[in-house]
C-alpha cells in the first residue's frame, strides 16, 4: 500500500498541472477525493509499516518505509492536507488557476510524504527537491504580482542554501564508506565524515525549518495565499527539518557537538523568534516568527535526545498552527487585512472564527488543557535533565509563547478603534463574509487540538511513545501544573497591559525581524553578485583575446592558402562544375518534384517545432522551475509504474 500512498496524490496533482485552466472548475473537488483517498492510505500504512524499494542508481534503490515516526507524519500530513483542501475551496475565488493551485498542492503533499518515508539520502533528495520546487511555485502563486513572486524567490533561494547541506552530507557519508546512503547507517560513517555529515544535516534542517539564521525567508513566504500558509508552515515543509533531526538523533549523539548546536540553536531561535512574534503588527507575520519559534522547541528536542517530546510537540503545532491560519486566512478574505489593528472586533463579527481562533491561541500559549501544553513541557522536560541553562532558555520561550498568543487573542476579541476600518481592503478587495467551505474544517482542527491535550495522562503519553519505540518523557503532575500557571499569567498580562496602555509601539529591530534578510543582503549576497560581475568582466576579457587569436590565427592560415598553385584550384574548380551539371541534366525530370516536397514538409516540421519550442522560453524563473518540476514528477512517476 505504500506506492499507492505516493501515486495518488503525485499522478492527480500532475494531471491537473497538464491539464492547465482547462481542468478548473473540477480541480477543487479532484484534489479532496485525491486527498481524502491518501489519508485513508496514510492510515493504512500506519497500520500496516510496509517496506518497498525500486532501482534508482547502481546499489542504491528508491526506498521507502514506514515506522513508527513515520506513521505519526504520515497521518499527520494527510489529514492536515484534507483540512486545508476543504478550507481553500472557498477561499480562491473563480477567476484563479484553480487546477494550477491544487495541482502544486498535491505534488506538494506527495513530496513531503516521500520526505517522511524515505530510507536513504537519494530518495529523501528527490523528494526534498521536489518540496522547495513546489513551494517556490506555491509561495508566489499569484505570479502577476512582483512582490509575491520576489519573495517567493527569497524564500526558495534561503532554502536552497540550506539544502545544499543535503548534498554535502551525501558525500562525506559516500566518502566515508556507506555506500548505500541508508539513513539508518549514517550514525556509522568513519572518522571525521560522519562530522561532516552531522554539519550539512543540521544546516539543511536549519534553512529548511527556519532556523536563525534562516529564519527571515519565512517572514516572506506569508504573501502566499492561506491555505498555503496553512500547509507549508504547519505540518509541512517547515516541520520537515525538525523531522530531519528527530530522524537522525543518532547521528546527532554520535558526534561530540552536533547535539550541543541543534539543542541551542533551536532554543535561540524559540527566545529570539518569539521575541519577534511579540512585536508584529501583521496577524500573519506574528503566526510566522512564531512558528519559527515553536519549530526551535521541536530541533532542540532532538539535539537534547527528545525524540518522543520532540514529534509530540511536531503534531500538536501542525494541528493548532493550520487552524490559526486558516482562521488568519478566513478574516483576510472577509474584512481584506492581516493588520491586528484592522483586526479589533473581527471575533466577535465572525463567532465561528473567532471561537476556534481562541482555541488555537490558547494551545499556542500552552495553556491547559490543550494540545501544545503537554508537549512543550516534555521539551522543557528534556532540557532539564541536559543542563539547567537549557532549561531557562526553553522557560523563557514558552512565556514569550503566552505573551503573543495573549496579545494576538486580546486584539481579535476587543473592540475597534478609530483606524480599524482604515485597514481593511489593504490587501485584497474582502467579502465581509466567510463562506461555509472556510468554517467548516475549524471547528475540526479545534477538536483535534482540545483532544491533544490527553497528552497530559501518563497512559497517553506512554502508549504514543510505546508506538515511536521509545521510552516516554518523563512528566511529573505538579510541573505541568506550573507550566499552565505561566501560561495562563502570560496571557492574562499581555491582555492586562493592552486594556491599560493600548498596543505599545514594537522596538524597530524586532517588528523588522532582527534585521536578517538585509544583514543577509548586505554580508552575503552583495559580496556574491561583485565576486560574480568581477569573474564576469574577467571571463569576457580572457574570451576576447581568445577570439583576436583565433581570427588572427585564421588570417595567416588564408594567406598560406593562397600560394597554392592557381592552376590547380581552376582545374578542380571546372571539375566540381562539370559534375554538377552532370547530377543536374539527370535529375532534371521528376525527382525535383519529390525533393521539393520532402524540403517543403521538413521545413514546415521545423517551423511546427520551433513554435512549441519558443512556448516555454517565457524569461520567468518561476516557469523554469515549474517545468522542471513537472519534469521530476513525471519520472517519479515512471519509476512508481515500472516498480
Amino acid at each position: 500500500m505504500l506506492w499507492p500512498l505516493i501515486a495518488v496524490p503525485a499522478l492527480a496533482g500532475a494531471a491537473l498541472l497538464l491539464c492547465g485552466r482547462r481542468a478548473d472548475r473540477l480541480a477543487p473537488a479532484a484534489a479532496l477525493v485525491a486527498a481524502a483517498l491518501t489519508t485513508v492510505l496514510a492510515v493504512l500504512n500506519a497500520v500496516e509499516r510496509g517496506e518497498v524499494s525500486a532501482p534508482l542508481l547502481s546499489g542504491i534503490p528508491l526506498a521507502l518505509g514506514v515506522d513508527g515516526l513515520s506513521a505519526v507524519m504520515i497521518v499527520t500530513v494527510a489529514a492536515i492536507v484534507v483540512a486545508v483542501l476543504v478550507f481553500a475551496a472557498g477561499d480562491l475565488g473563480p477567476g484563479e488557476p484553480l487546477a494550477r493551485f491544487h495541482g502544486l498542492m498535491l505534488i506538494f503533499a506527495a513530496a513531503m510524504l516521500v520526505t517522511v518515508t524515505a530510507r536513504n539520502l537519494v530518495t529523501l533528495l528527490l523528494a526534498w527537491e521536489i518540496m522547495g520546487a513546489a513551494s517556490y511555485a506555491l509561495i508566489g502563486f499569484r505570479r502577476h504580482d512582483s512582490h509575491r513572486v520576489a519573495s517567493g524567490l527569497v524564500a526558495f533561494l534561503a532554502t536552497r542554501a540550506g539544502d545544499l547541506g543535503l548534498y554535502l552530507a551525501a558525500g562525506a557519508v559516500l566518502a566515508g564508506g556507506a555506500s548505500t546512503l541508508a539513513l539508518d547507517t549514517l550514525a556509522d560513517t568513519g572518522g571525521g565524515w560522519r562530522d561532516a555529515a552531522a554539519a550539512g544535516i543540521l544546516l539543511a534542517a536549519f534553512g529548511k525549518s527556519a532556523q536563525l539564521p534562516f529564519s527571515f525567508w519565512l517572514s516572506r513566504a506569508m504573501v502566499g495565499p492561506g491555505p498555503v500558509s496553512a500547509l507549508l508552515h504547519s505540518a509541512t515543509m517547515v516541520a520537515a527539518g525538525a523531522y530531519l533531526l528527530l530522524r537522525l538523533e543518532p547521528l546527532l549523539t554520535a558526534t561530540s557537538w552536533a547535539g550541543s548546536v541543534a539543542a541551542w540553536g533551536g532554543l535561540g531561535t524559540a527566545v529570539a523568534l518569539g521575541a519577534v512574534a511579540v512585536c508584529q503588527s501583521d496577524l500573519k507575520q506574528l503566526l510566522a516568527a512564531s512558528t519559527c519559534a515553536q519549530v526551535g522547541l521541536m530541533v532542540a528536542a532532538a539535539g537534547m535526545g527528545g525524540v518522543v517530546a520532540g514529534t509530540g510537540h511536531l503534531v500538536a503545532h501542525a494541528v493548532t498552527k493550520s487552524l490559526l491560519f486558516l482562521g488568519a486566512g478566513a478574516w483576510l478574505s472577509a474584512l481584506g487585512t492581516r493588520n491586528l489593528t484592522g483586526l479589533r472586533g473581527a471575533a466577535r463579527t465572525y463567532p465561528v472564527v473567532g471561537v476556534t481562533f481562541t482555541i488555537g491561541a490558547l494551545s499556542l500559549a500552552e495553556m491547559p488543557p490543550l494540545a501544545l501544553w503537554p508537549t512543550k513541557e516534555g521539551v522543557l522536560a528534556a532540557a532539564h535533565e541536559i543542563s539547567t541553562p537549557l532549561f531557562i532558555a526553553g522557560y523563557a520561550a514558552a512565556v514569550l509563547g503566552a505573551l503573543y498568543a495573549g496579545r494576538a487573542l486580546t486584539l481579535v476579541w476587543s473592540r475597534p478603534v478609530a483606524d480599524t476600518e482604515k485597514h481593511w481592503d489593504e490587501e485584497e478587495s474582502g467579502s465581509r463574509r466567510v463562506n461555509a467551505a472556510q468554517a467548516l474544517p475549524l471547528p475540526v482542527l479545534a477538536a483535534a487540538t482540545v483532544v491533544g491535550g490527553a497528552a497530559a495522562l501518563p497512559a497517553v503519553r506512554t502508549g504514543f511513545a510505546d508506538l515511536l519505540g521509545l521510552p516516554a518523557p518523563a512528566i511529573t503532575g505538579p510541573e505541568l501544573l506550573l507550566s499552565g500557571a505561566v501560561a495562563a499569567a502570560g496571557v492574562a498580562g499581555a491582555a492586562a497591559v493592552l486594556r491599560w496602555r493600548g498596543d505599545v509601539p514594537a522596538p524597530a529591530s524586532f517588528a523588522g525581524w532582527l534585521g536578517l534578510e538585509s544583514a543577509v543582503r548586505r554580508f552575503v549576497a552583495a559580496p556574491v553578485l561583485a565576486a560574480a560581475h568581477a569573474l564576469a568582466r574577467f571571463d569576457d576579457r580572457v574570451l576576447a583575446a581568445g577570439t583576436h587569436s583565433i581570427a588572427r590565427g585564421s588570417t595567416e592560415f588564408a594567406g598560406r592558402l593562397g600560394g597554392f598553385d592557381d592552376r590547380a584550384l581552376a582545374a578542380a574548380v571546372r571539375a566540381v562544375a562539370t559534375a554538377g551539371l552532370a547530377v543536374a541534366r539527370a535529375t532534371a525530370h521528376g525527382p525535383e518534384r519529390v525533393i521539393d516536397r520532402g524540403v517543403g514538409a521538413a521545413a514546415a516540421g521545423a517551423r511546427a517545432l520551433g513554435r512549441w519550442a519558443r512556448r516555454p522560453e517565457t524569461g520567468a524563473l518561476h516557469q523554469y522551475y515549474a517545468q522542471a518540476t513537472v519534469l521530476m514528477v513525471l519520472m517519479a512517476a515512471v519509476l512508481l509504474v515500472l516498480a
